[in-house]
């Protein structure tokens, strides 16, 4: 595999991104000290050859892991062996891209029906007659 898959159109040479080996987090016993089991990931959006519209919608994802240098960083400790760690690492970062280039569902603007706008007065007017039953009662008027 010498390059990332995104979609029929695009895909990043594995050169572009950079993976480094790190010791993991948590538990794991005296092993965990001396293994470089986990993956720090760094992919930089501007100087990858992916389409300037795709640059720019990964650069608009309210992500974390974008940073403001448009650099794209992912942990990738899940797992015990590093391979599956790597995998890991490569197959969030594809998700990221591929969420960054969906297609956004466009709203379409509804109207509420005849019969909503109907139920919606009566009940006003049911609670105007409520609020004009908890009125003070004036006696003087009899």
């Amino acid at each position: 595999m010498d390059k990332l898959h995104i979609n029929d159109k695009i895909q990043i040479p594995l050169q572009q991104i950079e993976l480094l080996p790190i010791r993991a987090q948590g538990p794991g016993g005296q092993n965990v000290n001396k293994v470089s089991s986990a993956i720090h990931l760094r992919f930089d959006i501007f100087a990858s050859t992916l389409p300037d519209d795709c640059k720019q919608k990964l650069l608009q994802l309210s992500e974390q892991r974008v940073s403001s240098e448009g650099i794209i960083i992912i942990k990738a400790g899940r797992y015990r062996t590093q391979e599956q760690n790597r995998l890991d690492a490569l197959t969030r970062l594809q998700a990221l891209i591929s969420k960054a280039l969906a297609a956004k569902k466009k709203r379409r603007p509804t109207t509420p029906s005849k019969a909503a706008k109907r139920r919606r007065l009566d009940r006003k007017t049911q609670q105007g007659r409520l609020k004009q039953l908890r009125s003070k009662i004036n006696y003087e008027d009899e």
